[in-house]
């Protein structure tokens, strides 16, 4: 915890040194990335619809490597432009929630040492483990969620890899502030010593295993606003597997989540992936089941990912960004198609609880983006889901669009 607030307050001044640093290595570059965006959000059972401008403009700098070290700082400044939401942290409970609160932030300050394909880095950083199901940065929302601690990369032989991260502190989507608006599950900052550890092979050249074993301790925060602190302190150990043959891409993947000392609940759930995929004709076309699985005992004890880049799981209107306490099944079939210049995507989901019978109902994402022809850098996004519930009493019907343009120097 010390560490995490030591970082927090030394960020600024280790901004301020970038430059300096750079200009001894040399072949410095900065870092520009602007991204305005529109949100409407419209949510069964919430009284008004929600309509979110906003502005993230993100400012950094990045050295050129020196004997191996080299530095980058990055801060990021989030604008609400106008419209009428809840951003979590204004207390507007009668519009549907838009997880871009205002403000400005380090968004990353860190060293980093590298020789060959092995590496450290130290300070507040991205940490996007293999496909971000279990631990990674957010990017889809405004403030992006990043970490304060010590990452090493190792690769011990060309077929091994080895992936430990101490973390001291998260820097969540809901930042950089708290206000009275806000409560347990969902602060601006989580403190805790956590641990993520992941083993790669290459058994062979159409398949890779990786083991990894995440230790979570995540002070100050619980799995939902009325459940205890700590609830959400885990231990989960798996094992994915995956490759490709030809045109076809294949995944399966098994955890097991229990709790770790300090959380009040007993936790014992199951992660079950298997995934199938196809190229043809430079259409890309998967389908899939994924299951969280759901806990006994009163409360919610389902497998929960708090740390994973949910956005791109489960559907794009993140109906179940927190897993029931029943758990979730998701049958799942999707496709990427390139289209004039850009890519199309479609998505279709089927939910059910993996625990209980029933079901809870069914989504379409679709979503076009494409570069924006004259100016370098600049691309546009069209992008909609819309989730029709099949049992109302627990989740709610929920359309959500996205219109954005970003430009990234």
């Amino acid at each position: 915890m010390q560490i995490a607030r030591l970082i927090r307050r030394t960020s600024p001044l280790f901004l301020a040194l970038v430059p300096t640093l750079a200009a001894a290595a040399g072949d410095a570059g900065p870092i520009l990335d602007l991204r305005y965006r529109y949100e409407h959000a419209q949510q069964r059972g919430i009284a008004h619809d929600a309509h979110a401008h906003t502005l993230r403009a993100r400012l950094g700098y990045r050295t050129a490597a020196r004997h191996g070290w080299s530095a980058l700082a990055e801060a990021d400044g989030v604008a609400r432009l106008g419209g009428r939401y809840n951003d979590t942290r204004n207390g507007r409970s009668g519009y549907p929630a838009i997880a871009d609160p205002a403000g400005t932030e380090i968004n990353q300050a860190l060293v980093r040492y590298a020789a060959g394909d092995n590496a450290a880095t130290f300070g507040r950083q991205r940490i996007n483990l293999g496909n971000q199901r279990f631990v990674g940065g957010s990017a889809w929302r405004q403030n992006e969620q990043t970490y304060d601690g010590v990452r090493l990369q190792l690769a011990p032989t060309p077929r091994t890899t080895l992936d430990y991260a101490w973390i001291a502190g998260i820097n969540t989507v809901f930042g950089p502030e708290d206000s009275p608006a806000s409560h347990r599950a969902n602060p601006a900052d989580i403190e805790g010593h956590s641990h993520l550890l992941r083993a790669g092979w290459r058994l062979a050249p159409a398949l890779t295993a990786t083991a990894y074993h995440y230790r979570l301790d995540l002070e100050g925060v619980a799995v939902a606003a009325a459940a205890p602190l700590g609830s959400l302190a885990s231990r989960t150990t798996g094992l994915r597997l995956e490759g490709g043959h030809g045109d076809w891409s294949y995944a399966a993947e098994y955890a097991r989540q229990r709790e770790l000392d300090g959380n009040p609940w007993r936790l014992d759930s199951r992660y079950l992936l298997a995934e199938l995929g196809y190229a043809l004709r430079g259409a890309t076309l998967k389908a899939g089941y994924e299951s969280l699985g759901g806990g006994d005992g009163p409360g919610n004890h389902a497998f929960q990912t708090p740390l994973a880049t949910k956005h791109v799981f489960q559907g794009w209107a993140d109906v179940f960004a927190t897993t029931p306490a029943q758990g979730v099944d998701d049958a799942y079939a999707g496709a990427a198609v390139p289209l004039a210049g850009g890519s199309l995507q479609a998505g279709y989901h089927d939910f059910t609880p993996q625990r209980g019978g029933g079901r809870y109902g069914r989504e379409i994402d679709l979503s076009y983006a494409r570069p924006i022809p004259g100016v370098r850098g600049l691309g546009g996004l069209l992008k909609l889901a819309r989730y029709r519930s099949g049992d109302r009493a627990r989740t709610a019907d929920t359309d959500r669009l996205w219109l954005q343009l970003q430009y990234a120097y």
